[in-house]
């Protein structure tokens, strides 16, 4: 791994050095369907690439990229180049350049198994082969010649040979076919992470969007074995809904011809926005009864990667450092769009309540770092794909817009658009045009929110006369950066009713550590202040006495759904931090969840309380933890309305938590029919939700497994049906899933991570304690020897977090100091899995008090 990375410093010389004019890409893929394995090495197909490139100092030296297994040859401005000497695995050596070049490089390169480069599946259920390229940050170069890097943008031309009865897509349009072989229109220029091919016997949906004088031909796609389960209609419907709100915000035509969106299998991302053709993974189409929630995330997911159309695609950042300038904006567009075009016009709940939280561990971890982050290089890079750069990032242009207004940021984003298209930016590049439209100080704003870490906490103080009258409210910051928020203070009281309803509001500017909101002095002395009413701003909530008081009795009573969301948030926060006992947080949930009408937020809730049981609660409490949670599931289950998503929600949270022997003999009679629970469907996908618990505690086996497996054999059931095998409770198991991720490489990304999954049960911490040692010892061998998207699933999915103790903070802590010189990215993994395991136990430290 270390030997493909690229220093920011060598992409800024070879920039300053390279302008690439063109690439015309020849990929002969018929190997893919070969019956037989290759003898020696991994199956390959046949790559030849043409780069057409200006260098600004001839006879100058650079260097292409390229990772294949074999190149059979390099020719440069027609002189042949030996491929023994000038390509090293990685790189290919370029030297001696003229002013004007032409580059040809002949290659195999391998498919993948990893989701990195061009990913190939067969599928279990009828033996058909299909291929999908995904590329971010640098994995193009696994499947053509070219200079990896953002700011070297250049059309693409693509020419695919493919088995017979294939389908091909690439960015640009099918021009022509000849046989087996499509060539497609050439594109705009795009940089080489964007680029993409697609290609097998795929099911494929048409459809087309029209404004005015332009139309978009639109394209769906899946594996044959999903079609029956497709709703493309429902995904052409968010598509248009999209492109109809960002033409009208953006005043810039959609700038790339087609727009194909293809669900493959074993993707490792949600989505990649490739212009005209977006990839998905394919769990977002639905084999079975999900809620809205689940909806709502894909849509979310379509218009984050049509957003990046010109936040990304047409407009590129020059280097990772500035990567929040695509995701940051996707991220916001992908909830603003959901509010302002679609049906889920409650979305900035689920942003509150879900994207926000992972924005807030991240920037609690060691590795924080600025939205505007250093990245010294791709591994770098590709780590920075994290809560940061997309949820905080979101969340502050969230504020952004409260700070400038909505029509400055607006109108700042089309100039952005206008004045960038078809080249790359870095940060002042935006600041400048938002500053020129809004009047604004853009460089102070930037400062403290683009360019500096952590995240604040803000606590109302509140000081009544003995009329029950406000005398003063303030708002006290804390943080190592106090920085400028706009938030607005909500007072809320109960009504006769019993509702916790809001009856004051204020906005003001908070600065320093302490502001007095001076506009809330006379109020009537309120049962609840909510500091951040409205997510205006980013920061943790906290609460007086009074108002934390109010939330054990009547949390369940606020009626306002963003409101309660940002109370629960900021309930789970004093809980990570250690400030609320766990079992606090246990019994909240089950005195208020039940009311919970947003299905989003209450499958939030019921992760955090399992979390809470298994992570932060007294060892000793967790076996009763469970137990209150299960008996919470099955009452909620029975009362919820049948056949509503609610009922489906509480039932899977009801198997996650099943704890005891009642517990599985309702999920085997619910599998099985010789139990019911009115409405409840027991579709596939909540049959292996079933199964789950029931392998981990011992209650079915392998047979029981594999007539599921015959039962549902597909992608999907294989991948179920193996993390159900690691989950079962023998030391022989867990030995060969360790073998199996470990020891070997012949599992695809996909089943590595069930692998994982099924292994770490936190009902088994003996039977996994015997791999700590072990841990330590593999894993910068995994590191070097692995692609880097299985290096990161293995460090972080393996680490011992379950053995909650001092003893494992300092094996962690041994092996930071004994491999001070491991690769960066690795240690900060290592380094963030000490942070959450340190945090566990000062959580459980704070229950165990609260108990004593």
């Amino acid at each position: 791994m270390p030997g493909e990375n690229l220093s920011r410093d060598e992409a800024r010389e070879r920039a300053e050095l390279l302008s690439v004019d063109g690439y015309e890409v020849v990929l002969d893929l018929r190997s893919a369907v070969d019956e037989a394995e290759p003898a020696d090495g991994p199956r390959t197909f046949r790559s030849v690439t043409t780069v057409r490139f200006r260098a600004a100092a001839p006879g100058a030296s650079s260097f292409a990229d390229l990772i294949a297994p074999k190149v059979n040859a390099v020719t440069l401005n027609g002189r042949e180049l030996d491929p023994a000497v000038v390509f090293d695995g990685a790189r290919i050596a370029l030297d001696g350049l003229a002013s004007e070049n032409v580059l040809v490089v002949d290659a195999d390169c391998a498919y993948s198994r990893t989701g990195e480069g061009m990913h190939r599946f067969v599928d279990p259920e009828d033996g058909e082969v299909y291929l999908y390229t995904q590329y971010e940050p640098a994995d193009a170069r696994r499947v053509y010649a070219n200079f990896e890097q953002p700011d070297l943008k250049a059309p693409y031309r693509f020419e695919v040979t493919a088995p017979e009865g294939w389908q091909v897509w690439s960015n640009g349009v099918e021009e022509s076919r000849e046989g087996q072989t499509r060539r497609f229109a050439e594109t705009a220029p795009i940089s080489t992470y964007i680029t993409c091919v697609v290609a097998g016997p795929y099911h494929y949906v048409t459809d087309s969007y029209t404004r005015g004088d332009l139309t978009i031909p639109l394209g769906a796609i899946c594996r044959k074995g999903l079609a029956k389960h497709f709703d493309a209609d429902e995904v052409f419907l968010v598509t248009k809904q999209g492109f109809d709100l960002f033409h009208e915000i953006f005043d810039y035509p959609y700038p790339f011809g087609k727009y194909d969106q293809a669900f493959v299998p074993e993707y490792n991302l949600g989505a990649m926005e490739n212009p005209g053709m977006v990839t998905f993974r394919e769990e977002y189409i639905f084999r079975g009864k999900v809620t809205q929630a689940s909806y709502e995330r894909r849509a979310n997911t379509i218009l984050h990667e049509m957003a990046h159309m010109w936040f990304g695609d047409l407009v590129t950042m020059k280097w990772w450092d500035d990567l929040w300038l695509k995701e940051s904006f996707a991220d916001f567009m992908g909830s603003f769009a959901l509010v302002e075009a679609t049906r889920f016009d409650q979305a900035w709940v689920t942003f509150a309540n879900s994207r926000k939280a992972w924005a807030y561990r991240a920037d609690q971890l060691p590795s924080t770092h600025p939205i505007t982050a250093d990245i010294r290089d791709l591994e770098d890079a590709k780590l920075n794909f994290d809560g940061i750069t997309y949820a905080k990032g979101a969340a502050v242009l969230k504020q952004l817009v409260a700070y400038v207004g909505r029509d400055a940021f607006l109108e700042g984003a089309r100039r952005y658009f206008k004045a960038n298209a078809y080249g790359n930016t870095t940060l002042d590049d935006l600041l400048s045009v938002l500053a020129e439209v809004s009047g604004r100080d853009m460089a102070e704003w930037s400062r403290a929110w683009l360019q500096t870490a952590g995240v604040n906490a803000l606590t109302p103080v509140v000081t009544c006369d003995a009329g029950g009258r406000v005398t003063e409210l303030a708002v006290v910051q804390d943080g190592d950066e106090l920085r400028p928020h706009r938030v607005a203070v909500g007072l809320y009281r109960l009504d006769p009713d019993g509702a916790l309803v809001r009856y004051a509001r204020a906005e003001a500017d908070v600065a320093g550590v302490r502001t007095v909101v001076g506009e809330l002095t006379g109020q009537e002395k309120p049962a609840l202040v909510l500091v951040n009413d409205e997510d205006l701003t980013y920061c943790k909530i906290r609460f007086d006495e009074a108002s934390l008081a109010t939330l054990r009795s009547h949390l369940g009573s606020v009626t306002d759904p963003l409101s309660r969301a940002l109370c629960w948030s900021a309930l789970w926060n004093l809980t990570r931090d250690g400030l609320m006992p766990a079992r606090d947080f246990v019994s909240l949930l089950v005195a208020h969840a039940g009311r919970e009408t947003d299905v989003g937020v209450l499958q939030m809730l019921h992760a955090q309380a399992l979390t809470a049981v298994t992570r932060y609660a007294a060892p000793d409490w967790r076996e009763q933890g469970g137990k209150v949670l299960a008996a919470c599931a099955l009452q909620e289950l029975r009362f919820a309305e049948p056949g509503s998503e609610h009922q489906l929600t509480w039932a899977r949270f009801f198997a996650a938590g099943a704890a005891t022997e009642g517990d599985f003999q309702l999920l085997l009679g619910l599998l099985e029919g010789s139990a019911r629970i009115d409405g409840l469907e027991v579709d596939q996908e909540l049959r292996w939700d079933f199964l789950l618990p029931l392998a981990a505690h011992g209650a079915i086996g392998e047979e029981v497994l594999a007539a599921e497996l015959a039962r549902d054999d597909t992608a999907s059931g294989k991948r179920h049906q193996v993390r159900c095998l690691a989950a079962r409770p023998s030391a022989a198991v867990k030995d060969q899933a360790w073998a199996a991720v470990v020891e070997s490489d012949a599992l695809s990304n996909a089943l590595v991570e069930a692998t994982i999954a099924g292994m770490q049960q936190s009902s088994q911490r003996g039977l996994l304690a015997p791999y700590t040692e072990p841990y330590f010892a593999v894993i910068e061998r995994i590191w070097a020897d692995r692609s880097i998207q299985i290096g990161m699933d293995v460090v972080r999915g393996l680490y011992p977090s379950l053995q909650d103790s001092q003893g494992t903070l300092d094996a962690t802590d041994a092996w930071l100091d004994a491999h001070a010189d491991a690769a960066p990215a690795l240690r900060r993994l290592v380094l963030e899995s000490r942070d959450d395991l340190a945090r566990a136990l000062r959580a459980q430290a704070c229950d165990v008090a609260a108990a004593s």
